[in-house]
């Protein structure tokens, strides 16, 4: 054969068994070092049976190499490779999983003898082997070495199978117990004096704690000393503060040895982090002085850490002590009043920590990743550990199958859990073990891929069956990270046959209390009516309920949540539409949880209207419409009525679903196309008031309609227009404003004056009287109060009428209440022309007199000190507080009447809109203009949350906690960040008065 065709042949044979690179291989296995194997096919077989047989082809021939330049003899090495598998295959496969352990190696050849031993004992080693294997251990440098010796052990077990990820994960722990020791020793065999002076006791925390380290991670550690033995013990003594000071230098010591990096690598990092108050807190406390901050300072995070603390190194008696004393502040935990408000921030917290770019790649933090995993575990043993002992494993999957066993997790669903923690933890020890780096990302090069999916035991097409494999376990814990904590609930209230445990009423309880529910007793009762039963309707419920009590529970009223929905189901539960609806259209159901958990007003426009539910699971239902197809759509249901009544009634129902998808899509975010977090506030808060100054002005032409058509038929006797003003005609109304008028009329051709003012006056009387009638819709108060001469003065006015009096009699108030009229609805041509009339009066030639700008601030402050409510905190009244909204449209309506005349830009009903205008044309510097739009707007969003929150008007912040937190979170605060929301509303209205005394009152 020629020798082309006899290295085709051995490149394809050198394929088969996994090499990517054959001509590199055939030529490290040509060199002399392998001459005694090349030709063995077991060998071959061997390397191909490695997670990158390149890698271990490699390392194996810079092994040799290494022996042979320090005169040793390989021939050991080489018969280990012609002899027994096991142990043949326990160096290849670490040579073909880890190029940091084939370094050390060639740095340190002799170790590979550290993987012959093949005894039973050495098959699981505890802490009690690794600590003789370090006991002669002399010095830093030597442990580092020692450490990696050992480390070749564990790692030769893992990848050739003989321990699972538990007991490798175990492995690890019991190594780093043994090395912290020895390091520990070392360190007080430096400083004899310092050891003699303290008991030092090292608590393992984190997955050190728990029995279940990585190949690279933090050994998380906090350090208890007391005084040593045989001392006074005074612990506020000068004893007591010598000896931390001792303890303190020991502790650091021994960090350095483990941490630093010298020539012979490193070992890992200690880190002390989760002591009280963290990195700024003292390296080093008594027992009494960590009880102390436990018990008045500590959060619940940090009782969540405890969970795991175990003593590891040091005084044995002292760590215990620690331990003890603390473990009952662990299982306490769960009552705490915060606790809810704690396990929310730290949810939210982990996956915002994630770097975007990193989150597809995210195995331990990101959606279904292994955080999600020992996130529910944890919680779920703080929930429960409290009066069931067996839960209170510090190690996770141990703590999985005990919640199995109690009942408080579907077995189905632990076994599912327990297996994609175990591969999603043998992901990250592979991607760890090649080069000893911490990271929890998978890789990206095809290369790392293809080594880490065959180190899994996938051969045929290892990268595309990892990822298979990962996005499978991923979707699985994303999926049970729900069913978790919601589906034992269903279980124990479903009435349905069983096959394992269901949750006692106690524990159902327990859980709901910590999930958020304030009312659990009543939370169970709405389950079972919801879920119970072998009807379709409870299967689907079953099916929906466990992840919409979630989305409940992440809200600020999850029992609002909860009963809102029952109440939605009971009334369309038997509309075939409702369940497939939230159950194949995933949108609508996080929608229709969000809405229900938000507050007052949309669930109780949904309840009056709930086929509106239908809205939100339309892509485009929650976007708002034209007031043309708005006017459109009232006019005609009112044409169908029966009675003034009738169509008023039909009017409002139009209103009904459309201020529920305002409010809905307020609530979502779902206005346009934009993603929620790339929407400015004040872009939704310019959505939101046009969205429900076009529904209030539909309405109103509604009402009209129905009003004329009552006694006058097609056509009154004379022409009728609507005129809006206040936030009406500036575009800027929330959801619980009045609709601010004026009436204007015009009579038609041979109408006399008083019959047409008189039909003006009936026709303004019944809209007023119709949109009064009782209804439990949110209201719509028109109010005419701005009309001249106010409260006393004709509800209606002709055109003429209006131009006699404001010729003869205007003032400047009026002036400056007519900047925002606009027409809203009757008859277009008439509103033009009172707009035409109006113009001169609300954009003066040659701008205000001295003595009208004067009465502006005399009217201005006597509103602040007479018509503020008493009681009410100025800092914090959104609309006439310090720096709220009568603060900045004061001040950019003065520039209105100033400028108006001569700037058209300024020319709008818009207080935004004219803000803008205003800085534009020089009138107030950009970084003022920005101070009042932002208090503007964010007075303006204080209104519409408390609208949305507590279904009535207000203009302040609730009182009651669980308002005032939905509040927050629809300015965007998380739970817990009340305080920062009122103090970030008073420092920005601060800014925003300081603006005002300046411009509006010329304050210098």
């Amino acid at each position: 054969m020629a020798p082309e065709g006899r290295r085709g042949t051995r490149y394809g044979r050198l394929l088969r068994h996994g090499f990517t690179d054959p001509e590199a291989a055939a030529r490290l296995l040509d060199s002399p070092s392998l001459a005694p194997v090349r030709d063995d096919a077991l060998f071959l077989d061997a390397l191909g049976a490695t997670a990158d047989p390149d890698l271990a082809l490699f390392g194996l021939v810079r092994l040799i190499e290494a022996l042979e330049a320090l005169d040793k003899d390989a021939q050991p090495l080489l018969d280990t490779l012609l002899g027994a598998k096991p142990l043949r295959d326990r160096l290849l496969g670490v040579l073909g999983a880890s190029d940091a352990l084939a370094d050390h190696l060639a740095g340190h050849p002799h170790d590979w003898e550290a993987l012959v031993t093949y005894e039973s004992a050495d098959l699981h080693p505890g802490v009690a082997e690794f600590e003789a294997a370090l006991q002669d251990v002399d010095g830093p440098d030597a442990l580092r070495v020692a450490y990696r010796r050992a480390l070749l052990s564990i790692a030769a077990r893992d990848v050739c199978g003989t321990s699972d990820v538990a007991q490798t994960a175990a492995e690890l722990a019991d190594l780093a117990t043994a090395t912290l020791r020895r390091a520990l020793t070392i360190a007080e065999t430096e400083a004899p004096e310092d050891a003699a002076a303290c008991r030092l006791a090292v608590v393992a925390m984190g997955k050190a704690g728990g029995h279940e380290l990585n190949y690279v991670s933090d050994v998380d550690v906090i350090f208890v000393a007391e005084p040593a033995a045989g001392s006074s013990g005074a612990e506020s003594g000068d004893e007591s503060e010598q000896a931390l000071k001792a303890a303190t230098r020991i502790a650091a010591r021994m960090m350095r040895i483990c941490s630093d990096t010298t020539a012979e690598g490193t070992i890992w990092p200690v880190d002390a982090n989760l002591r009280p108050e963290g990195r700024n807190g003292p390296l080093v406390r008594t027992l009494s002085s960590h009880l102390a901050y436990y018990q008045r300072w500590a959060k619940t995070w940090e009782f969540q850490a405890l969970l795991k603390a175990r003593p590891m190194a040091g005084d044995a008696q002292l760590g215990y002590e620690y331990v003890d004393a603390v473990t009952p502040l662990v299982w306490q935990a769960a009552e705490r009043d915060n606790f809810v408000t704690d396990v929310q921030q730290m949810r939210r917290r982990v996956v915002a920590s994630i770097p975007a770019a990193q989150l597809d790649r995210e195995l331990k933090l990101g959606p279904g990743g292994l955080r999600d995993v020992e996130f529910a575990v944890q919680l779920l043993q703080l929930v429960h550990g409290r009066s069931d002992t067996s839960l209170r494993s510090p190690t996770t999957l141990e703590a999985l199958d005990a919640l199995a066993a109690g009942g408080y997790v579907g077995r189905q669903d632990a076994a599912a859990l327990d297996a994609a923690y175990r591969f999603l933890r043998t992901m990250e020890h592979r991607i760890q073990l090649h080069q000893l780096r911490r990271t929890h990302l998978m890789p990206e090069a095809e290369a790392d891929q293809r080594r880490l999916g065959r180190s899994l035991g996938y051969r045929s097409e290892p990268v595309t069956e990892l990822h298979k494999a990962w996005r499978r376990h991923a979707s699985a814990v994303r999926r049970l990270h729900e069913k978790l904590f919601y589906r034992p609930l269903l279980d124990a209230v479903a009435q349905l046959e069983a096959g394992h445990e269901r949750l006692s009423p106690r524990a159902a309880r327990q859980r709901l209390e910590a999930l958020g529910y304030a009312d659990p007793a009543s939370a169970l009762r709405h389950l079972e009516a919801l879920a119970s039963g072998v009807t379709r309707k409870a299967a689907i419920q079953r099916t929906l309920l466990p992840v919409l009590l979630g989305w409940f529970a992440d809200s600020a009223d999850p029992d609002a949540g909860l009963l809102g929905f029952r109440k939605v189901s009971d009334a369309l539960g038997k509309s075939p539409w409702y369940l497939r609806l939230l159950r194949d259209e995933g949108a609508a159901a996080e929608n229709l949880a969000r809405v229900l958990s938000a507050g007052r007003f949309a669930p109780d426009l949904l309840l009056r209207a709930p086929e509106a539910v239908a809205l939100l699971g339309d892509e485009h239902g929650l976007r708002p419409r034209s007031r043309t197809a708005l006017t459109q759509e009232t006019l005609a249901a009112v044409g169908r009525a029966e009675g003034a009544e009738a169509a008023v009634a039909a009017a409002r129902g139009v209103r009904r679903r459309e201020l529920f998808r305002t409010a809905a899509g307020d609530l979502i975010g779902a206005y346009g196309t934009e993603d929620i977090a790339q929407q400015e506030p004040g872009e939704a808060l310019d959505r939101v008031g046009d969205a429900l100054t076009d529904i209030n002005a539909a309405t109103l032409a509604g009402a009209l309609r129905a009003a004329v058509r009552q006694q006058w038929g097609d056509e009154l006797p004379t022409r009728f227009a609507v005129i809006g003003v206040g936030r009406f005609g500036g575009h800027e109304m929330g959801y619980g404003s009045d609709a601010d008028v004026l009436f204007v009329h015009e009579p038609r051709e041979g109408v006399s004056e008083h019959e047409a003012g008189k039909a003006a006056f009936a026709v303004a009387t019944e809209m007023r009287r119709l949109l009064q009638l009782p209804t439990s819709d949110p209201p719509l108060l028109i109010d005419a109060d701005l009309r001249p001469e106010g409260k006393s003065g004709a509800l209606a006015r002709s055109l003429a009428s209006y131009a006699a009096y404001y010729e003869r009699w205007s003032v400047v108030w009026e002036s400056q209440a007519l900047l925002r009229a606009e027409f809203v609805a009757g008859d277009a041509g008439l509103g033009e022309r009172f707009i035409e009339l109006i113009d001169p009066l609300r954009y003066p030639t040659g701008g205000l007199s001295d003595d009208a700008e004067r009465e502006i601030r005399r009217l201005k402050a006597r509103m602040e000190s007479e018509r503020l409510p008493r009681g009410a905190d100025p800092t914090t009244h959104a609309k006439l507080g310090r720096g709220g909204l009568t603060d900045v449209e004061w001040t950019v309506q003065l520039m209105q009447l100033r400028h108006g005349a001569e700037l058209p830009a300024l020319r709008t009903t818009r207080t935004r809109a004219a803000l803008v205008a205003a800085r534009q044309a020089g009138l107030i510097g950009e970084d003022d203009a920005d101070v009042l739009d932002e208090a503007w707007v964010l007075a303006s969003r204080v209104r519409n949350a408390a609208m949305l929150v507590r279904g009535r008007p207000g203009d302040t912040f609730p009182s009651e906690s669980r308002e005032l937190a939905a509040v927050g979170r629809y300015l965007g605060y998380e739970p817990g960040h009340v305080g920062e929301m009122l103090d970030d509303y008073r420092r920005v209205t601060r800014r925003a008065r300081a603006v005002v005394d300046r411009l509006f009152y010329d304050a210098e």
